[in-house]
């Protein structure tokens, strides 16, 4: 039986992970680890390589070297059906919210669970509704469509379809896409708080700094296809690294916070 299926732990570990495309290396001897109960953020800027590590640990792209380990399980060497059994444990966040404009609201969080569960058709319903409950989408809204939804709500109901099959894994393309502010952080605390509920090690993919100061357990910097830093939240004022001082501080309002934060230390 798979070891991801018997430790309680789901820890990412990337180890020495080399990827390129046609000769241009795109990721340099990345190592990194990635927390469950955690919200691990990946950033960097655009053409950075972060994009591409999400892709490798998902298993979309194969690393030319170096290991992708679940539970100590090399992603590379799984069989088909050790695969199979993993990826209906991963959850997809997309950066469009990726619902199917053809079916409803409920339709759409039940589909991973007809597709892939044993559940009877009362499970699924129940299961569905308990996921749509927990993203906070009121039983009236179960049989509109998208297109009758806000994106906010969108985004809502596509995370509830992303944790409907129990993950134990969750990947997070630019979730906060096309969000106001205010939105974007009900969406962050939401992500955050389902995280730590149900112990995921969910995985984001962000250049949004508000979402990163505002969540960011685990963050994990490239610059260049290379891993820069890594660490919490409350040490990226103090980092001494160049380069994240400049992506993080690019606007500003950060200029700002940075400034009060090196006043207030004096």
């Amino acid at each position: 039986m798979p070891k991801f299926l018997l430790n309680n732990l789901n820890m990412i570990e990337v180890i020495h992970v080399n990827k390129s495309f046609d000769n241009n290396p795109v990721l340099k001897d990345v190592s990194a680890t990635f927390q469950p109960g955690q919200t691990n953020m990946i950033i960097g800027k655009s053409g950075s390589g972060k994009t591409v590590l999400m892709k490798c640990i998902i298993g979309l792209h194969t690393v030319d070297s170096g290991k992708i380990l679940l539970n100590g399980q090399n992603l590379t060497e799984m069989t088909f059906q050790e695969v199979k059994i993993l990826r209906q444990k991963v959850g997809m966040l997309f950066q469009g919210s990726a619902l199917f404009d053809s079916a409803t609201v409920l339709e759409n969080v039940l589909y991973p669970l007809e597709m892939f569960s044993s559940m009877s058709k009362a499970e699924q319903i129940e299961r569905a509704s308990f996921c749509l409950h927990r993203v906070s989408i009121d039983p009236k809204a179960f049989g509109l469509y998208p297109s009758e939804i806000s994106g906010g709500m969108q985004k809502r109901v596509a995370i509830a379809r992303a944790i409907s099959m129990n993950p134990l894994y969750l990947f997070c393309d630019e979730p906060n896409s096309g969000l106001d502010p205010q939105t974007s952080l009900i969406i962050d605390q939401l992500i955050h708080e389902i995280t730590e509920e149900f112990k995921i090690t969910t995985v984001i993919n962000s250049h949004d700094m508000n979402s990163v100061m505002e969540i960011g357990d685990n963050i994990i910097f490239i610059e260049k296809g290379e891993k820069s830093w890594q660490g919490h939240r409350s040490e990226i004022f103090d980092t001494g690294n160049k380069a994240l001082e400049d992506f993080v501080f690019a606007s500003d309002l950060y200029k700002k916070v940075k400034l009060s934060h090196s006043l207030l230390d004096k």
